[in-house]
């Protein structure tokens, strides 16, 4: 005799309903904000004085072709975020999901990583291109001293300001996407690094440090190109090119972000006494006065995000705030390198490689379904809801069950933990936390 009885569904709570729902309609959400923006500049001439601030940069000065930071341009950061929004999710579901089909990758999660893996490839290749073209068309191309000379220079090229507003919207963008969708193991230490990197970004725009976060941009996007290529060669199964992809992006992580982004922060806290003359300054390009005393204690900490002629100031309490935001990326990164290095470690000892930051995705070994399984399950799952058997000993099929057992320990023994002596040993390490994990 067979027993049935009902499993209550976990249900989301009202959070996840709206992530999950965000999550599936990204792409008619930033389409239909953008297609408004776009017909109310369109239709309504009077609205463009203000529309106009999502398209394009504000505070344009004629007199010297260059541009000023001010509060305006928080709307076209939020343009961009909206722009990176629909457009992550429409070329991963229209161009890099058939391109994962073509190149043989059969599963559901991998598929997944894959076109997140691309996109930020993608991403990169292209920020990192622009970023060094900006940096070494400028006066402090591998010139530390040459970041702090001039300051305060209150304008910028009209380039350099889309490229650092745009990356700053990128990274906001980010925040949404590890919190929307689903968590990793290693989510507090991504979330604490991407308010991080946005604050940096956010108050060396507003302090006119736009050189040196042009020179941090490129060390940072520099590692992240290597690390998502070697992701999608071995999903693609290019297990040699991974290893040797995986290499490049061992090599540039230390030179990059532990060796030249030491040497700036070095500079921050050597070069910056010694260049930039301490105090208040006030006023535009070409009539700046100063410097003087802090006109109050706190207030004026804020006035260079809001107005381009007012007031900013630089002494040891900034410098350390900034060097201190800094060496608290320079942690992270550390642990991070830490984490693949003990790895790394382990397994010449001949011991068990274990990543460490992969239990959440572990988690879906389990329902490693192929593309077609996906929608078959999904159609099961409408027609009621599920409910567990109790059968009898007679009622028991051992063949099925043996079958789908050794199907099971198949899909799960590259997770075990085992390692094998010799070769095997590197595949296993690169397949872990170099191609196949994320860092």
């Amino acid at each position: 005799m067979i027993n049935k009885r009902k499993v209550k569904r976990k249900e989301d709570g009202p959070l996840e309903v709206v992530c999950k729902w965000i999550v599936q309609h990204q792409i008619g959400l930033s389409v239909n904000l953008l297609m408004l923006l776009s017909l109310t500049h369109l239709c309504f001439p009077r609205a463009r004085r203000q529309t106009r601030k999502f398209f394009e940069l504000s505070y344009y000065n004629p007199e010297s072709g260059r541009y000023c930071a001010g509060w305006n341009d928080a709307w076209m950061v939020f343009y961009w975020i909206v722009v990176f929004t629909g457009l992550r999710a429409a070329v991963m579901d229209y161009a890099l999901t058939p391109l994962a089909k073509m190149g043989g990758i059969k599963t559901l999660k991998d598929t997944t990583r894959f076109a997140e893996q691309a996109w930020l490839l993608v991403y990169y290749s292209v920020f990192w291109t622009l970023g060094m073209y900006i940096y070494i068309n400028s006066d402090y191309w591998l010139n530390m001293s040459e970041l702090w000379t001039n300051w305060p220079d209150r304008e910028i090229g009209g380039l350099q300001k889309w490229y650092i507003l745009v990356q700053y919207a990128f990274w906001l963008q980010q925040i949404m996407v590890i919190n929307i969708e689903e968590r990793r193991k290693d989510h507090w230490q991504m979330f604490s690094h991407h308010i991080v990197t946005t604050l940096l970004i956010f108050t060396s725009y507003g302090y006119h440090q736009t050189k040196v976060a042009n020179v941090i941009l490129c060390l940072m996007d520099v590692v992240d190109i290597f690390f998502p290529f070697a992701k999608c060669l071995k999903y693609l199964g290019y297990n040699t090119l991974c290893d040797f992809a995986f290499g490049l992006f061992l090599v540039t992580w230390i030179a990059a972000r532990h060796v030249f982004y030491m040497m700036i922060c070095h500079s921050v806290w050597a070069d910056i006494p010694r260049i930039i003359n301490y105090g208040c300054y006030h006023g535009k390009n070409g009539d700046i006065t100063g410097p003087f005393s802090p006109p109050d204690r706190f207030g004026h900490l804020f006035t260079p995000f809001r107005d381009p002629e007012g007031t900013v100031c630089w002494n040891d309490q900034i410098k350390w705030g900034f060097l201190s935001a800094l060496l608290f990326l320079q942690c992270i990164t550390l642990m991070w390198f830490w984490m693949i290095m003990k790895v790394a470690i382990k397994v010449i000892r001949g011991g068990e490689a274990e990543d460490i930051r992969s239990e959440d995705e572990a988690e879906d070994e389990e329902e490693d379904v192929s593309l077609d399984e996906k929608h078959i399950t999904e159609a099961v799952q409408f027609e009621g809801e599920p409910y567990e058997e109790e059968v009898g000993v007679e009622a028991l099929n051992l063949k099925g069950r043996t079958s789908r057992n050794s199907r099971y320990r198949k899909s799960s023994s590259s997770a075990s933990g085992v390692s094998i002596p010799g070769h095997s040993d590197r595949k296993e390490l690169l397949g872990r936390i170099g191609c196949d994990k994320g860092v």
